[in-house]
């Protein structure tokens, strides 16, 4: 199997990748909180660890990956106060909150398919798993690293770091945390402002609320990944992953929750990074937020258009997930550009003869290596699509008799094609989805035939109408020296 290499955040280092069960991989990954619409920073997130299921299976690992839905206990801040964002949203919409859960859960969905992300092996909902995070909630008691006070139970950082390093994902020192946080209203029970909640007390008014041996409440946002990864993963698994907004607190919460109980949790830790918005980054207060549904429809007032799916997720594989990704109008018309040439170009594949003789067979097989070097090089997606532009290339150059490639040639090019852009990088033809080709292209070879009657008989007129009529159904007639071809488009 191809060896695949990591930037593990944990360790600050990229790292060869070993599971730890030889040809099986677990993969955590947080999902969203459903409480709106998903945005650009649910697809990213969606997106990068989309493709890493997706090309760890086209190694030949049998992967098993979950992905959560948060559907109670995340507070409005990270200091464990405020409203649930679920409960909120259920009182101003008159619902009830899993009304509201339900319906975001749906939509997410529906905006997940249309971006071809697969869905993950398990999807467990916070909810669901309310008697796994108290059980969890008292072995964290009985080791000694929690108390309970007034009904709600806290996490003892303090305590905890005498033994263990808390902040070691972050860098963040608990003591540069005792300069820089601040007590809140209503936070008197914690013995510390940076103790974070493992149950809440429900005050009278609080709608989703379970019964503990502690009070009628809730348990904290940072325990249930703890709990449902454990469940579905084991005590120790291979992959943990989320946006770089998750790294502090959340992440680092999951990890001192697991080893205060003796489990190592994730061996590799990934995080990709947030999208800006011309050098800011999106956010609602800046009224530069923009949903999947304005993006797919071209609503927003920052759009100038409306982009497909399949544009937004070839716009964000042209970064490297861990860099910072800026939107802007221009680089998504680029993207588009870039991806409609590409899949032009796999198209044109079934359209080439071979040749007895090949002039770019070395080449091709550069290129094939240099892809799969790139994603297994930490996922480098824009490194390989450079590549796939290099294979575009060579296809157009055969197309155009400047080159020539034998059977073998092609052959290789469509498994690049299949392998890479479609497999791994998950991109699909939107224009040829839910399309027989076979009969798509006789149909349009006896309209070609007919045009081509026209012209020989001088009747240009029909000519160009025939030809005027196909592009106004999105289907483009190139005439060549050879004859007339068409691409969809």
């Amino acid at each position: 199997m191809r060896d695949f290499h990591v930037y593990n955040t944990l360790s600050r280092k990229k790292e060869l990748f070993k599971p730890l069960h030889e040809g099986h991989v677990g993969i955590y990954v947080c999902g969203p909180t459903v409480y709106g619409d998903p945005h650009l920073g649910h697809a990213r997130s969606a997106i990068t660890f989309d493709v890493l299921t997706r090309y760890l299976r086209h190694l030949g690992y049998r992967v098993r990956y979950v992905r959560n839905i948060t559907d109670v206990g995340h507070l409005e801040n990270d200091a464990d106060e405020g409203d649930d964002k679920i409960a909120k949203k259920a009182r101003l919409e008159q619902l009830e909150p899993m009304e509201v859960v339900q319906y975001y859960t749906n939509r997410y969905h529906d905006f997940m398919r249309l971006l071809n992300v697969l869905p993950p092996n398990i999807e467990p909902h916070a909810s669901g798993h309310v008697i796994e995070q108290i059980e969890l909630i008292k072995k964290i008691l009985e080791q000694g690293y929690a108390y309970e006070i007034n009904g709600s139970v806290y996490f003892d950082v303090e305590k905890y770091n005498k033994t263990y390093t808390y902040g070691k994902l972050s860098g963040r020192t608990v003591d540069e945390q005792q300069a820089n946080t601040r007590k809140l209203d209503g936070q008197d029970d914690k013995r510390q402002p940076f103790d974070f909640a493992l149950w809440k007390k429900a005050s009278p008014e609080h709608i989703m609320r379970w019964p503990s041996p502690w009070s009628d409440g809730f348990p904290g946002w940072h325990l249930e990944c703890s709990a449902m990864s454990t469940k579905y993963l084991g005590e120790t698994f291979d992959i943990h992953g989320g946006g770089m907004d998750l790294l502090f607190p959340h992440h680092e919460c999951e990890i001192a929750q697991s080893t205060a109980v003796g489990h190592n949790a994730a061996r590799y830790w990934m995080h990709n990074n947030m999208i800006t918005n011309s050098g800011q980054k999106m956010s609602k207060s800046l009224q530069n937020f923009i949903t999947l549904e304005e993006m797919f429809a071209g609503t927003h007032q920052l759009l100038a258009q409306a982009y497909t799916p399949m544009t937004v997720r070839f716009f964000m594989l042209q970064a490297h997930y861990s860099s910072t990704l800026d939107f802007s109008n221009e680089t998504m018309q680029a993207a588009e550009k870039v991806l409609k040439r590409i899949l032009e170009a796999a198209n044109t594949l079934s359209k080439l003869t071979p040749s007895a003789v090949s002039t770019r067979s070395e080449e091709i097989t550069a290129i094939v290596e240099k892809c799969y070097e790139a994603l297994s090089d930490d996922l480098n997606t824009s490194l390989a699509i450079a590549h796939l532009q290099e294979a575009v290339r060579i296809i157009n150059s055969a197309n155009d008799k400047k080159d020539t490639l034998t059977a073998a040639d092609i052959d290789s090019l469509k498994a690049l094609f299949s392998g890479i852009l479609f497999d791994s990088l998950g991109i699909a033809d939107e224009q040829q989805q839910g399309v027989d080709t076979t009969l798509l292209d006789g149909l349009i070879q006896m309209i070609l035939e007919t045009r081509n009657k026209a012209k020989a008989n001088k009747d240009f007129a029909v000519g160009d109408k025939i030809r005027n009529d196909l592009l106004q159904l999105g289907i483009a007639v190139k005439d060549t020296k050879e004859g007339s071809t068409w691409t969809l488009g």
